[in-house]
């Protein structure tokens, strides 16, 4: 596999991958302390890590389709699958779980107390 970063959806593509690197290594890790009951601070920790990943990775996917399925750009399928693909991106948006990200979050944690 090869990523030319030259683009900034090169960039987008390449934060997405390591998204789910994260949330592979923080759910196996929730896996192992889960079973074994030893260090529960980590094992929460790598929990909430696990559920932040998960919503950046869905809403990160829900962004690309809504880029690459946007009415007018040229695709392999037609236009009635393509919409779907578009609005499906949306639904997925609309439908996230926004409130555990911003109620879990440092980053948006820090932003609201700087900004509020």
């Amino acid at each position: 596999m090869h990523l030319n970063l030259v683009t900034l959806f090169d960039y987008f593509i390449l934060f997405v991958i390591i998204i789910k690197i994260i949330f592979i290594l923080a759910s196996i890790g929730h896996l192992i302390l889960s079973n074994n009951g030893k260090n529960p601070d980590l094992d929460g920790k790598l929990y909430k890590i696990k559920k932040q990943t998960e919503f950046i990775f869905v809403a990160c996917m829900a962004v690309l389709l809504i880029y690459y399925f946007k009415p007018g750009n040229n695709k392999p399928i037609n236009k009635e699958i393509s919409i779907l693909f578009f609005l499906f991106g949306w639904i997925l948006l609309f439908t996230s779980e926004w409130s555990t990200f911003m109620k879990d979050s440092p980053l948006f944690k820090k932003i609201t107390n700087k900004y509020l």
